[in-house]
This record gives structure tokens, C-alpha cells and sequence, in this order.
């Protein structure tokens, strides 16, 4: 369109009279190329710009009204304009012919008059002819500009111009006789179009109503324009701001422009529809990018779908849902986008129902019920939310229609949690007033959990304080009317009570159980003690509330034993000299007077015994040597026997002297052998005899759980080499006594077993081990060669006696230290070669466990040695049966492996044995050669071997020669002939020579070099 105006530059501006305010403006002044016209164009529209909205309905957008004076003022027309505006077609033509006939005819006639000719006349007619055809020319050109400025003038007088309708605009142009496409009155109509969008449009500042699309489409199809037309004034327009947002500096101002370019810019792509991407060609004339363009489109978009929701409140409707998804596709918005905004909308509208009930809830006014109002107008919201989701033409309705949610919204934070949860429990609350839970107010609860986003633990917890308070108020109810004590089964009617407020039974079990320990404790702490009637009363709650007989004696052990514990502190604090007859009254009035079960009060008893017990475990494992590590085990056994024996004995009810002595550890043992324990003297030491006289101490409590039982074995045996060896006082220059002590410290020994929970398997085995380790050490030095003579077996019975060890346990340790001996003396010699198979079958045969002392790797090379022995023994002899089985199993070897090694050892020594023996051939040396080849042969009867082959065959015959010498047997002489491949003539040629002596001197010679 430009370009078409551009080509026509007559068109653009025409005025009668420059000075005249009402300048006829074909073209909207952006058209214009000259700079004054615009910079007046931008002041006419900015003080010209009007808007009004007029709100119809609640549910319907506002509709844009357009002032005419955006259009500016009437147009005056001049003299020939208005000659020509008051001439109609058919007329302006008449006229037009009239004229020029009349130019003519006064030419002619005055050019004869003048002239005095007829070409006189017709000059002048032809003159006269011109001015009139000019005349009329000027008459008819100024029509579309007439046109132009009467469809003006129209526009600015019409009260509503978006009223404007297509008969109008084409009855001004068939008036005129002018068409559309006419230049001048086409750029009028986009010069008034242009300034009809440019007043649709609402200022930077504000947003889009949502009309102006429509409003747009219907005054471009009043007018008649074409979208490309209509399309180059968007552009222009666009191009407009963009150079406002060029020229200006405020910051305010350049936001302003660019939330209008943006509007600008979404308002023509939906006016235009999917021709939008070619007629307007915003990233080619203006840089703008497709990112951009999505925005402003997204922006705009979730706007105007927004503003449609200001008449959105709770009491939604099918018909508002239809008409939102309507408004969604007319906005291009995505399904995304708008069920984001439908969302937040539904959340506020649920939040101001909430910040409304916390103001209730924390006003000091009593308004609670107006706080479940709020509360039960958000359920039945999410409610119809529900509902809606479900509904059948749920596909028309607006995207994001579901349950309500507080994410991302006022309440979503740690902040407001807290509020949420204050009206959770005011909700749970009023669920419970009437002290009964029903099944619509628990799905309600949990609607307004799931609302809330609270957690089901969370839930739970609050829901669980409430109930609980209201579980213990009916609870109390029933106790006092004695419905409770008059139900037949109380089981059965608690059981009913927590199905009434849905609560859980085991939480009620817990309450039953935390108000009998309430009472437990008032009454314990009044008198320090439960009587008869207390106990009763007790009794009495315990079946009332169905409480199990055993967690009664966990809480009497936790209440009660607390004070008790309290009085065994006390008592053993008092120490040794400390434990008289009041702390005994104290005592026993504890024991029995609080109820506790001899179990319960023997175990807190020996919990706080056992600690002392330690501490002085601990001072003994500290102490710097054996006698002071006894000195503090002495200080544990009387304070067992002094204090713990008489507490013990307070506890049960029974006095000292009349306790029946239980049996010693020693008479429970059932030895099988009398005579062989009492061998061990220190055990007999230890053991108590019958004609013993004291009080017997007590050992339940012990610390065989707290000890293991190395620690136990080891505190033991220090007590008792303390009384083996005595106590030692060290004295100047280095110098130690020792001081014997008698028999008495066996007795606290015994006692010391008792207190460390030690079996008498434990004690004997202590006693045995450190009697077995004396006699070991002395034994060790006396054999040690490992040789066991009668003077040495004297010196070891001796010994025996003297350790107290029984004779079958020295035995044994003799036994082990020998075979220890000769295992070492066996190894040494296998390893140097100085034993054979002969020696080892004879040890066998004394009893020695050969498998034992010698590994099996030694075992398996005494079996090659023995092997290779044969192969070198110069006899010719293999004994299959001897290499094959009796030796192995003499040496405890694997008979195929030991068969693997035979026939290695004979493939090898096969060969090694025919150079061996010519190499003794060569030294003359006869009987070497003899052995050598008597080797040969054993070593092929292990593995059969094919006939040998030499360099030198003389060398064979010699060797053969010399063999036959020796005399051998048939069988022999037949294979080595075999073996040095000699022929049956050359043998006969040997055997005939071996009585003619040695071979010639030459031959020697030959043979020594």
C-alpha cells in the first residue's frame, strides 16, 4: 500500500487553502514522509484519545466505545468542493458536458467576432474548448477528495463510529460515483482506521479488556478494507511506537511503549488469524523475534483471561466453566497456562476464606462457629470442584478444574503452616463436640487435610490430641455414673467408646496405662508405701480399664522400684560400718511395703550392687601389682559379705543366722575320679569343709553378665596366685619378703568365685590351667633334648606331686612336650636327608604318630629320595608293589601321586643313566659302568623304553661287553641287548671275547682321548 501511494504523489495532500485549519488529509500522517506531518499526527492522537467502558453484565466483558473526536474535527470544503458535494453523479457529468459545449461554442463565437474568420472562430473555440474541459476536469477530480473528506466528517459525526456500518461507507461512495479502491478515499478509510485501533487500544499502562478484537474486526469490515491494507496500518502503527520507545528517555515511559507494543501486537494476530504470519511481518521490518512474539502473545493472553475471572466467586456454574474455555481459545491461551490461573484463582478465593477464619480464631471474640462456616464453605468448594471434574461435559469446561490446593500460593510457607494446623484443630474439635466422630465429618477432615497439604502423621497427631481429650472426658463420664463399672464387659465397652471417636485402641491402652500410674504415684508419694486399701483401689482401676497383669508389674517396677532403688543407695552408702538396724527396718518396710515381687526387688537391688561390684572391678584391673589387685578383691568379698549379704537377706524376709546353708561348689561337684581332683591342692584349699563355722555369704547377685568370662577367669587366677605365693613387701636396695598366709584366703577365694558367677567346671579349670602351666615350665627344662630316661621320669613324678597336678594331665603334658621334641629332631632330619624308610617304618612300629611331627611336603620328598635311592642303587631290581603301595602308605601319601613321581623319576634317570655310563666306560671304570647299566635297567622296568641309540655304536658293544662280564642273568642280559640295540651276531662276537680279557691297547687309548 506504500508503494501504490508513493506511485501517486498527487494524492497524498490537497487543500484549497493553506492557512485553512481544515487541511484535507488524504493519507494518515505516517504515510507522510515529510517531518512535520508526523510530529502533528503524534500530538492529535495524544490529545484526541478517548475510551470508554461501559460494563454490562457481571458475567460479560466491558464494551470499548470510541469517542468520534479521536477523528478529529469536521472538514470544511472549499468553493468548487462544495459545488461538487451538492452534485450528483449524472449532474456533475451534465455540467461537465455543458461547460465545455458552452467554452466552445463562446470560443467559436468569439473568435469569428474577433477573428473575422472561420479559423478564427474555430481557434478560439478550441481555446475557449480547453479552459472549459479544464474546467470541468478540475470539477471531476476533486470528487474522491470530497468523497474522502464527506465519509470524514460521517465518522466524526456519529456518535458511537464502532457503530459504523458497510451500507454507510457504501452510500457516501455510490453519492459520489467513487470506488474503494480509489486512492484518496482508500487512504481515508485506513487514516480513519489506523486512529480507531490507536484509540481501541488502551494506554501502556493498562490492560487489554478483552473486546477490542472483536471491536476491531467489525469496524475494519464496516469500512470494507482489506487485510492487507488493514495489515500495513498495524505496522505502521507498530513502527510508531517503536520509534516513541527510540525518542523518548524515561524509563516509565519506554515500559509503557513496550507493554503497547506487545499489546499491539497480540490484538493484530488474533485479528488477522493464521494469515498473521505473512501479513505481518514483524521480525523483517521491526527485529522482532519469534521468542518476543510468543510473549506478548502469552502475556496478553493470560491477562485478559484473568480479568475474566473477576466475576469468578465460589458458587460456580456450568455455564461460567463453557464460557471460560470459549474465552481460553479465543485468546490463544494453552491449556497449561490456563489451568495455572483457573488454579490460582480457585486458591485465592479458598485463602481469603481462610485469612477470614484465622481473624475469628484469634480475635478474642467467641466466633468458633463462624470459623466452621469459612471451613465448611472451602469443602463444599473443593467439593463442586469435584464434582465439576467428574461432570459429563467436563471436556467444554475450563482447563484446571480439580480439588484446591494451597501450593505456591499466601499459606504455602513454614510461616502460615502453624495457622493451618490451629484450624485443622478447630476443626477437629467441633467434629468431636457432640463426643462422637462421624463418618461425614472424618471424609471432611480428610478433604481439609489433603487441602491444607498437612502430613499424615502431622493429621494424625493433632486429630490424636484432641480425640485423646475427649476419649479421657468420656472415659471420666462413664466413671463417675458407673456405666463403666456396670457393663457387663468392659473390654467390650471401651472397645465401643474409641469406635465412637474412631481413636485408636492402642493409644486408649496408653492412656489407661498413664492414668494408673498417675494414681500409683499420688498414693506413693503421700505415704512412701501402698496399703491394704491402696491396693485395693489399684485393683479396682486395673479392672476397670482392663490393664494386663504384666504392664501392672512394669509400672510398680518403674514407680516403685525407683523408690526402692532409692533406699538400696542409701543402704549400700552407708558402707561396711554404716548398715545398722534402721537402714535394715528401712529396708525391709521398702521391700514389702511398696509390693514389689522378690524378683523386682532382687533385680534393682543387684543393678545397684553390681555397680559397686565394678568399681572395684576396676581398681584391681588398675592396681599396680598382684598384691594390691588382691587387696581390692579382699575389699569386694567383705563388702558381699558384710553389706550385699545382709541386704539380700532384708530383701527376702529371712534373718542371717537362720539362712539354710546352701550347698558348697565343691560338694556339687560330681568328679569322676575323687582321687584325681583331690590331687590339685589348691582347689582342695578352696573347697569348704563341712566343719567350716560362719555365716554363709550370698552369691545371686554376681557379675557373670558383666564380666566375660576371660576377664572373670583372669581376676580368678590373680586371687589365687596371691594365695599360692603369698604377699610380697618390697624393701630398700631391691630386696622383696614374701609372707606366707594360711589356708583362710582359699575360703575368700571361693567366696571371690561365687561373687564373679564362675561354674565349678570355671574354677576347676583355673585351677588346673595354672597348675598345668607350672608343671609345664619346669617339665619343659628337664626334657629338654626330648629325651625321657628313668631319672628324669623320678624328677617328674616328683614334680607332679609337688604342683598337685593329677598324674593323667602331667602325663599328657609329658607327652606333649616329647612329641613336640622329636617332631622338631624328625623335621630336621627329613630336611638334611639322614632319615629313610626303614627308620620311619620302625618309629610306626614304637607308636610315633609320624603323620603328625613330619608335614606332608617333607613326607612327599623322603618318598622321591627314597625312589631316586633305588634308581641309583646299581642292583637292577623295581619293586612295584613296594614303590607303589607299601611305601606310600608307610608315608601317608596319595598312591597315584606317588606312582606320578616313580615313573617321572625313571624317564629321567633312563637316559642320565646310558651317559653315566659311557662316561665311566671312558674312564675305565668297570664296576661303575655296571651299576650305571644295572640302573638302566630298573629304571626301565618302571617305564618300558624303546631301544637306545648312540653316536658311537662301539661304544654300545663295549658297554655290552662289559655288562656280559658281570655275569648277569639271562632275563638281564637279554634286555640290555636289547636296550643298546645290539644285534644277535654281535652279541655272540661279545660273549665269545669276554674271557680274552680287556680290549686291546689301542682301543683303550681311543678310548681314553
Amino acid at each position: 500500500m506504500y508503494t501504490k501511494f508513493a506511485m501517486n504523489p498527487s494524492i497524498i495532500h490537497t487543500a484549497t487553502n493553506p492557512s485553512s485549519p481544515s487541511t484535507t488529509t488524504l493519507l494518515p500522517p505516517h504515510f507522510i514522509c515529510t517531518p512535520f506531518p508526523l510530529r502533528q499526527c503524534k500530538t492529535h492522537l495524544r490529545r484526541r484519545r478517548y475510551r470508554i467502558s461501559v460494563t454490562r453484565s457481571s458475567s460479560q466483558p466491558p464494551v470499548t466505545v470510541v469517542k468520534p473526536d479521536v477523528f478529529g474535527d469536521k472538514r470544511e470544503l472549499t468553493g468548487v468542493q462544495s459545488l461538487v458535494e451538492v452534485m450528483s453523479p449524472p449532474i456533475r457529468i451534465a455540467s461537465s458536458a455543458l461547460i465545455f459545449a458552452a467554452a466552445v461554442a463562446a470560443g467559436y463565437g468569439l473568435g469569428i467576432r474577433f477573428g473575422g474568420s472561420r479559423n478564427s472562430g474555430i481557434g478560439g473555440a478550441v481555446v475557449l474548448g480547453a479552459a472549459g474541459a479544464g474546467a470541468a476536469f478540475a470539477l471531476n477530480s476533486c470528487v474522491p477528495e470530497v468523497a474522502a473528506a464527506s465519509l470524514h466528517n460521517y465518522v466524526v459525526g456519529c456518535d458511537d463510529p464502532g457503530a459504523l456500518k458497510k451500507e454507510d461507507v457504501e452510500t457516501i461512495a455510490n453519492k459520489y460515483g467513487v470506488s474503494k479502491q480509489n486512492a484518496a478515499f482508500n487512504a481515508e478509510l485506513c487514516d480513519i482506521y489506523g486512529k480507531f485501533v490507536s484509540a481501541v487500544l488502551p494506554p501502556g499502562g493498562e490492560d487489554l479488556k478483552g473486546d477490542e478484537v472483536e471491536t476491531i474486526i467489525k469496524f475494519k469490515q464496516s469500512l470494507g478494507i482489506d487485510d492487507p491494507e488493514a495489515a500495513s496500518v498495524h505496522m505502521e502503527i507498530g513502527k510508531r511506537i517503536t520509534r516513541q520507545r527510540l525518542e523518548t528517555g524515561d524509563r516509565d515511559a519506554d515500559v509503557d511503549q513496550r507493554r503497547a507494543f506487545q499489546k499491539l501486537l497480540y490484538v493484530s494476530n488474533l485479528v488477522f488469524g493464521q494469515a498473521s504470519g505473512f501479513l505481518l511481518p514483524w521480525k523483517r521490518v521491526l527485529k522482532v523475534t519469534d521468542a518476543q512474539v510468543e510473549v506478548a502473545i502469552r502475556d496478553n493472553a493470560q491477562r485478559l483471561y484473568a480479568f475474566r475471572f473477576k466475576s469468578i466467586a465460589q458458587d460456580l456454574s456450568v455455564s461460567q466453566l463453557i464460557s471460560l474455555r470459549e474465552a481460553q481459545l479465543l485468546y490463544r491461551l494453552s491449556d497449561e497456562l490456563a489451568a495455572d490461573i483457573f488454579s490460582e484463582h480457585t486458591r485465592k478465593l479458598v485463602e481469603q476464606n481462610i485469612s477470614t477464619a484465622l481473624n475469628l480464631l484469634k480475635s478474642r471474640t467467641k466466633s468458633g462457629n463462624r470459623v466452621i462456616e469459612e471451613l465448611d464453605k472451602i469443602l463444599a468448594f473443593n467439593n463442586l470442584l469435584i464434582s465439576l471434574k467428574s461432570h459429563p461435559d467436563s471436556s467444554r469446561f475450563a482447563r484446571g478444574v480439580g480439588p484446591v490446593s494451597l501450593v505456591g500460593g499466601e499459606y504455602d510457607g513454614d510461616r502460615k503452616f502453624d495457622d493451618l494446623k490451629l484450624l485443622y484443630r478447630e476443626y477437629v474439635t467441633d467434629a468431636l463436640a457432640g463426643g462422637l466422630m462421624e463418618e461425614k465429618k472424618l471424609a471432611a477432615l480428610n478433604q481439609l487435610r489433603n487441602i491444607f497439604g498437612l502430613g499424615r502423621r502431622e493429621a494424625e497427631s493433632i486429630a490424636m490430641e484432641v480425640t485423646s481429650q475427649v476419649y479421657r472426658k468420656r472415659l471420666q463420664q462413664a466413671v463417675s455414673s458407673g456405666a463403666l463399672a456396670a457393663a457387663a464387659s468392659k473390654a467390650a465397652y471401651l472397645q465401643n467408646l474409641c469406635e465412637e471417636l474412631h481413636f485408636d485402641p492402642h493409644k486408649a491402652v496408653e492412656i489407661h496405662e498413664e492414668i494408673y500410674r498417675k494414681r500409683l504415684q499420688q498414693l506413693v508419694a503421700d505415704k512412701g508405701e501402698l496399703s491394704d486399701q491402696d491396693v485395693e483401689t489399684l485393683e479396682k482401676i486395673q479392672i476397670s480399664l482392663c490393664i494386663p497383669k504384666e504392664t501392672i508389674d512394669a509400672i510398680h517396677a518403674d514407680i516403685c522400684g525407683s523408690l526402692f532403688e532409692k533406699v538400696v543407695k542409701e543402704a549400700i552408702a552407708a558402707g561396711v560400718d554404716g548398715y545398722d538396724a534402721e537402714i535394715q527396718k528401712s529396708v525391709r518396710k521398702a521391700a514389702f511395703g511398696l509390693r514389689l515381687t522378690r524378683e523386682v526387688a532382687m533385680s534393682l537391688a543387684s543393678k545397684a550392687v553390681r555397680k559397686i561390684f565394678i568399681s572395684y572391678i576396676q581398681r584391681a584391673r588398675a592396681a599396680g601389682s598382684r598384691t594390691e589387685s588382691a587387696k581390692e578383691l579382699k575389699k569386694m568379698i567383705a563388702f558381699n559379705s558384710l553389706v550385699v549379704t545382709e541386704l539380700v537377706a532384708d530383701i527376702k524376709g529371712e534373718s542371717v543366722d537362720t539362712t539354710p546353708e546352701e550347698p558348697t561348689k565343691t560338694e556339687e561337684l560330681q568328679m569322676e575320679d575323687e582321687e584325681e581332683w583331690d590331687s590339685l591342692q589348691s582347689l582342695r584349699k578352696a573347697r569348704p569343709s563341712k566343719d567350716t563355722k560362719g555365716k554363709p555369704v550370698q552369691t545371686e547377685i554376681n557379675l557373670k553378665d558383666d564380666l566375660q568370662e576371660r576377664d572373670r577367669a583372669d581376676l580368678y587366677k590373680t586371687y589365687l596366685l596371691f594365695c599360692l605365693t603369698g604377699q610380697v613387701t618390697r624393701i630398700p636396695f631391691g630386696a622383696q619378703i614374701t609372707t606366707k598366709k594360711d589356708d583362710s584366703e582359699y575360703i575368700l577365694l571361693n567366696q571371690l568365685g561365687g561373687l564373679l558367677g564362675m561354674s565349678d567346671k570355671e574354677i576347676v579349670e583355673v585351677h588346673r590351667s595354672l597348675a598345668e602351666q607350672a608343671f609345664r615350665q619346669e617339665a619343659e627344662v628337664i626334657l629338654a633334648d626330648g629325651q625321657l630316661t628313668k631319672a628324669r621320669m623320678e624328677q617328674l613324678d616328683v614334680l607332679q606331686k609337688n604342683v598337685g597336678l593329677p598324674p593323667q594331665y602331667a602325663k599328657n603334658i609329658i607327652k606333649s612336650i616329647t612329641t613336640t621334641k622329636l617332631s622338631a629332631a624328625l623335621e630336621t632330619a627329613v630336611g638334611r636327608g639322614r632319615l629313610n624308610i626303614k627308620e620311619i617304618r620302625d618309629l610306626k612300629e614304637n607308636g610315633v604318630d609320624v603323620d603328625t611331627m613330619i608335614s606332608e611336603s617333607l613326607r612327599e620328598s623322603l618318598f622321591k629320595k627314597t625312589v631316586d635311592d633305588i634308581f641309583s642303587a646299581g642292583t637292577g631290581e623295581f619293586d612295584e608293589e613296594e614303590l607303589y603301595q607299601k611305601i606310600p602308605k608307610d608315608l601317608n601319601i596319595d598312591p597315584e601321586k606317588a606312582k606320578g613321581v616313580v615313573l617321572e623319576l625313571a624317564r629321567t634317570r633312563l637316559s642320565n643313566s646310558l651317559i653315566q655310563a659311557v662316561a665311566l666306560l671312558r674312564q675305565r671304570n668297570h664296576s661303575g659302568v655296571v651299576n650305571s647299566l644295572n640302573n638302566m635297567l630298573a629304571c626301565d622296568k618302571a617305564v618300558p623304553s624303546t631301544p637306545l641309540s648312540w653316536e658311537v655304536p662301539e661304544e654300545l658293544a663295549d658297554l655290552f661287553l662289559v655288562f656280559v662280564k658281570s655275569d648277569p642273568d639271562d632275563e638281564k642280559r637279554s634286555r640290555m641287548q636289547y636296550l643298546l640295540n645290539i644285534s644277535d651276531s654281535t652279541a655272540e662276537a661279545l660273549e665269545a671275547m669276554k674271557d680274552k680279557g680287556s680290549p686291546n691297547e689301542k682301543v683303550e687309548e681311543e678310548f681314553v682321548f
